[in-house]
């Protein structure tokens, strides 16, 4: 439906015929810089970094084991009976799973890294998004786009840029 009334309307401005247009207002943010001006956000994101470098720690240190088991088992490999060999491998394997498996705990979609991150930025997300909708809703914006994240736009007049309002209404000076 979207890909129909897109043809329609570039076949009406092709032909010259222009379609009626309501007096929209658009406004961009920038939240990479309302962010960067948030120390909330800041000190959140010292929060996931110290605890992700902690977590990678441990990781870390299950995979040397894994490593030292390994080397330890190649060096006594040839004085080992099958019997032996096997509980070695399998003791390898279980400290390599047990690495992987707290990577995945930690760091996997739906991990405690992601759950950290959620707590700590949705309270931040949400006060920035109240603030956002609040001047809209004050000034008829009718859509209010991310600079920082789209892509998609090529240039934007800095007039249009509430960036500094949002900030301003959150009590941050811009």
């Amino acid at each position: 439906m979207k890909k129909v009334l897109t043809i329609i309307a570039l076949a009406a401005c092709a032909m010259g015929i222009s379609l009626p247009a309501s007096a929209q207002k658009f406004v961009l943010v920038d939240m990479e810089y309302i962010l960067k001006n948030i120390p909330a956000y800041e000190r959140a994101n010292e929060q996931l970094n110290q605890v992700s470098r902690k977590w990678q720690a441990e990781i870390e240190a299950l995979s040397t084991e894994a490593q030292n088991l390994y080397k330890a088992y190649q060096g006594e490999a040839v004085f080992l009976s099958a019997e032996q060999k096997k509980e070695r491998e399998s003791a390898i394997v279980a400290k390599e799973k047990e690495a992987a498996d707290l990577k995945k705990k930690y760091f996997g979609p739906e991990g405690e890294l992601f759950k950290k991150r959620e707590s700590l930025m949705t309270p931040i997300n949400d006060e920035i998004y109240t603030a956002v909708k609040e001047i809209c809703e004050a000034k008829g914006y009718s859509l209010v786009l991310d600079r920082a994240s789209d892509a998609g736009i090529i240039f934007a007049s800095p007039k249009i840029d509430i960036s500094g309002e949002v900030l301003q209404k959150l009590g941050y000076a811009y």
